[in-house]
């Protein structure tokens, strides 16, 4: 009879042995999904200007032009859903500067690696389709959060508008789903492009139009049946619609419906974006 030990010679079956020090990836690669967020957020950062602050003053004109046009000087001339048309009208133009941002920020990453031949950047890391997708989205989000925090800040000093919260649960909530919405969209305009005209013709012709036709100027209410049918199929609105009943406590819709289509949005086109990345679609050879 044999006494000896046994030894497998089987490799999957010997404990893995690592150098000292040596970094070890077990099941999330925290640290480089946060190399990648981090490198995302200080690219827009490096530019802040161009990025954070001009879209902010860009967003703030429309206020200042639309109160003196038709709200009467300081916006208390004219009043929507019940408050002065200052005060319903800056909230939305928040959330549209916060959306527009983070599609901006998530539809130039990928599709800035294919024009300079740097996209291995992203594709050869040890980072999971899941974990790029999260650190892109992020980083969209944040420069999205940045804009809403300089809009709020210049509104809240304006003469005339009140942007003091009234239910801060709506803000933060419709604040990052409206914000992952659009840049979730960023992320799949960004894997289908070939060149920034592609991602432009999306900008032009899909955000700019859902968000301007939104209800962010006027009250859908106001609108002939049929539009209010296709106001409420565009879910930018429950973005804004919600975003704003968290600073006036008056909304176009219902808010939970809202939040519940929201919701199933952003899961559905995360999880398109994860298939379309697993998969390699315009992105690997």
């Amino acid at each position: 009879m044999n006494d000896q030990p046994q030894f497998s010679t089987n490799a999957s079956s010997r404990p893995p042995f690592h150098e000292p020090g040596e970094m070890v990836i077990r099941n999330v690669n925290w640290a480089g999904m946060r190399a990648l967020y981090r490198k995302e957020v200080r690219r827009f950062m490096k530019v802040q200007l161009q990025t954070i602050w001009a879209p902010a003053v860009t967003t703030l004109m429309f206020l200042v032009i639309f109160t003196i046009a038709l709200g009467g000087g300081n916006g208390s001339g004219r009043q929507v859903l019940g408050v002065p048309f200052a005060d319903f009208i800056a909230p939305g133009l928040m959330i549209m500067g916060m959306m527009n941002n983070a599609f901006a920020n998530s539809s130039f990453s990928l599709l800035a690696g294919k024009m300079q031949g740097t996209l291995i950047d992203y594709l050869m890391p040890p980072l999971s389709n899941s974990e790029l997708l999260l650190a892109l989205v992020g980083a969209a989000m944040t420069r999205a959060l940045c804009v809403g925090l300089a809009l709020w800040g210049a509104m809240a000093l304006w003469p005339g508008v009140h942007v003091t919260p009234a239910h801060p649960w709506a803000i933060i909530w419709f604040g990052l789903m409206g914000s992952a919405l659009t840049a979730f969209i960023g992320v799949l305009t960004s894997i289908w492009a070939e060149k920034f005209d592609h991602a432009a013709a999306i900008t032009n012709f899909v955000i700019g139009p859902m968000t301007l036709l939104s209800g962010t100027f006027y009250s859908v209410d106001r609108l002939a049946p049929i539009f209010q049918a296709i106001s409420h199929a565009n879910p930018f609105f429950y973005a804004i619609s919600g975003f704003r009943y968290g600073f006036v406590a008056a909304a176009d819709g219902d808010v939970v419906v809202g939040s519940i289509v929201l919701l199933v949005l952003n899961i559905a086109l995360a999880m398109l974006c994860y298939t379309l990345l697993r998969r390699g679609w315009k992105l690997k050879a």
